[in-house]
């Protein structure tokens, strides 16, 4: 056991890439509905290829956005075009959501919303919890990539 403690104590986590189809869209959603701020940006073209698991040519723009530790990888693909589309439940294999703590869940969810995301209402919940409470609502951000609010409460 100590062997995996002393493993797991060198791995850090760096950051996680969403490939997005609307580049400026993603980015104005990210910073101003979920206050991300810009950090590195870098131009990916073939001499990368086989980095990003896609055959030349290539060209992609990578921009990394920061909020406290957190830093995503916005991936935004010229050539070839992005493909697919994002996980519609929790119990697709992959990456599943991006979970955020707000302060004020409707207004987050306001925000959001202005800046083109779509709430999934089924998923409105409120969980009570011995002195606190949490209400979560999963939206879906403009590529569909589930992102999940919750808003803690305190019963003190």
């Amino acid at each position: 056991m100590s062997e995996l403690s002393e493993v797991a104590s060198d791995v850090a986590i760096s950051h996680i890439g969403l490939c997005v189809s609307d580049f400026d869209w993603s980015i104005r959603f990210y910073v101003e509905g979920l206050g991300f701020r810009l950090a590195e940006r870098f131009d990916i073209g073939d001499s990368l290829a086989q980095l990003a698991e896609v055959p030349p040519p290539i060209r992609c723009r990578s921009q990394m956005i920061v909020n406290g530790q957190t830093k995503l990888e916005l991936l935004d693909w010229k050539t070839p075009r992005p493909e697919g589309a994002a996980l519609t439940t929790r119990r697709q294999i992959g990456f599943t959501h991006l979970s955020v703590y707000v302060n004020d869940l409707a207004a987050a969810e306001a925000r959001l919303v202005a800046l083109g995301a779509t709430p999934i209402e089924y998923t409105r919940t409120h969980i009570p919890m011995r002195d606190s409470a949490m209400d979560v609502l999963f939206l879906a951000d403009p590529d569909g990539i589930r992102i999940e609010l919750v808003q803690v409460t305190s019963h003190r």
